[in-house]
């Protein structure tokens, strides 16, 4: 979990948006209220870093509690459910259930031998993925792990079963088949279609026991985890005290865990500073001025960071003035993205960079930047765009008119932005001003930012966070064409075909190099159309008791709580 973030990370999908932000979810003191940025900056963690204090078994103590946060609590625990797609209780998933693959610091997926002995593409014509299982690995109800569950949650989330309420189809419905193989530990996978992301499937594998019905699937997980196959287990889960413990399983099968119980606890995000302070939990988020001048200095504190695929974006809406490719163009070169950086930068011990693409963060192999023209700051050239899409020029700090209309656009913003981030808003407002475009900041209520606004495509401009957008097919859900009422997570319902068929024939491609080709054709073409201005890639800043190991900053990497422990 990364608990500098407060977006509801997504399961294996790119829309995963911030709870309650409109422009980032780092809070940083006001330019007007806070202190100077006087803190050393140092470089964006590198590709392939993590900072968890690394340690093997044998270094940790036996027994102990580790305190973490929890930022909402979590109702509905079947992560292939619509609702099951909270990204903290996804992770937490993972350590009750079999996580077939994890992903190491350069965001490549690793088998989990606990579970998984290997994987692998066994034809390509059609394509069969053959796994071979762990024939220790064993539900909770004293069942193995078989092809049947394999198959019961391909059937569960393909998007044909009535009833049945699921989050995200992508991939499942390019199976076409699932059996057993050579005995009953080996699984074989069928593909209509090539499938390159195919290890991102069944992470966590749900056992068919819990999902044979639509009743089971929607209803079985509310509040509740029938059945586990983990390291560890649920020992507590209290809504009223707003906790929930985690607990070795004497039943597993793998390496002993050292800690008695993990205990998360429900509270905001601003919360977690003082409890930190307090000495109630074991980690906070330092990701922001006011916490980092709190926590850094703390005893027995450490500041972890790494870079995890986090962005911050400014998105553009499809309807009125800014359906007009032109204009979208205009706004992004009118901003210097530069100077909003340091706004938002301000105060926080990592350097923030300009982000040059929609799909892959700089720390991912495959980066590059395309944003091109599209995001250089080149007020004559905003100016020029504007002249071209009709808009008249009426005067220094007067909008633009059209067949007498003046230039106005809403940038929405949820009512619980931190103070620095007005800041970047208004200061973006007086560059679109410059270029003759009138940006009023439109407040609205947290709960309705997403739902009633962002969901429903009701803005000219707004901006939440991408997070855990990987593997890279999962991008195509932010970009790709509306069909009828379903805009998937492009709720600028701004998109192109060949963006689309960029996108799916890289999905497509075994090749990550040529994969990646594809990616970045798209993301240029994502560019060009003016559909999001990306800002800067978010690092994890976090205050760690000292000792405490396995855990922190994981960048690119998954988390394991079964190795979370406390040094000897």
């Amino acid at each position: 979990m990364d608990a500098s973030s407060t977006s509801a990370r997504g399961f294996g999908r790119a829309a995963a948006l911030a709870l309650a932000v409109a422009l980032a979810a780092t809070a940083c003191t006001s330019g007007g209220g806070g202190s100077a940025d006087g803190v050393a900056k140092s470089e964006p963690p590198k590709q392939g870093s993590i900072d968890i204090n690394a340690k093997s078994p044998d270094q940790l103590r036996d027994g102990g509690e580790v305190r973490l946060p929890l930022y909402q609590w979590i109702t509905q625990w079947n992560p292939f459910q619509v609702d099951g797609r909270y990204g903290d209780g996804v992770e937490i998933m993972r350590a009750l259930e079999p996580n077939l693959f994890t992903t190491d610091e350069s965001g490549t997926f690793k088998p989990v031998t606990d579970y998984l002995l290997e994987a692998k593409v066994t034809s390509t014509s059609p394509q069969v993925i053959t796994y071979k299982l762990n024939p220790k690995a064993t539900w909770s109800d004293g069942k193995p792990l078989g092809y049947l569950d394999f198959k019961a949650d391909w059937e569960a989330s393909n998007g044909k079963k009535d009833g049945y309420n699921i989050a995200d189809s992508a991939g499942y419905e390019l199976i076409s088949g699932v059996e057993q193989g050579a005995d009953a530990s080996e699984v074989k996978v069928t593909f209509s279609e090539p499938y390159a992301d195919w290890q991102n499937l069944f992470r966590p594998l749900v056992p068919a026991a819990g999902i044979g019905t639509a009743d089971d699937f929607n209803k079985g997980w509310i509040d509740k985890i029938p059945i586990t196959a983990g390291a560890l287990k649920i020992g507590t889960m209290d809504k009223t005290a707003q906790t929930i413990t985690l607990v070795p399983d004497q039943a597993w099968w793998g390496a002993k865990v050292k800690t008695d119980k993990i205990t998360f606890r429900v509270m905001s995000q601003s919360a977690t500073t003082q409890a930190f302070l307090n000495n109630e939990i074991d980690l906070a988020t330092a990701g922001t001025a006011t916490a980092y001048g709190q926590l850094k200095d703390a005893k027995d504190t450490v500041i972890r960071s790494a870079s995890p695929w986090d962005e911050v974006h400014l998105s553009f809406g499809g309807g009125g003035a800014v359906a007009d490719q032109k204009v979208r163009q205009a706004l992004g070169k009118a901003l210097d993205r530069s100077a909003l950086i340091k706004i938002a930068n301000n105060g926080v011990p990592v350097e923030f960079k300009p982000l040059g693409n929609h799909i892959f963060m700089p720390n991912q192999t495959g980066y590059q930047d395309n944003s091109g023209e599209w995001a250089k700051f080149d007020l004559a050239a905003a100016k020029k765009a504007l002249d071209e899409a009709g808009w008249k020029e009426a005067g220094s700090g007067q909008p633009r008119t059209k067949d007498g209309q003046p230039l106005t656009l809403h940038f929405v913003i949820n009512d619980a932005t931190p103070q620095a981030q007005l800041d970047l808003a208004t200061a973006a407002q007086a560059m679109w001003l410059a270029a003759g475009v009138k940006v009023e900041l439109d407040k609205v209520p947290s709960n309705d930012f997403f739902t009633k606004y962002v969901n429903t495509g009701k803005f000219d401009i707004a901006s939440w966070r991408n997070t855990d957008s990987f593997p890279l097919s999962s991008s195509l859900l932010n970009f790709r064409l509306p069909q009828g009422d379903n805009v998937f997570g492009n709720y600028s319902k701004l998109g192109t075909p060949e963006i689309d068929a960029l996108l799916k024939k890289a999905a497509g491609t075994v090749d990550p190099v040529e994969a990646a080709k594809l990616y970045n054709q798209a993301d240029a073409r994502i560019w060009e159309l003016g559909h999001t201005v990306e800002l800067y890639q978010r690092p994890t800043v976090v205050a760690v008791r000292k000792g405490l190991a396995n855990y922190g900053a994981f960048g690119l990497a998954g988390a394991d709580y079964a190795k979370v422990g406390w040094e000897k």
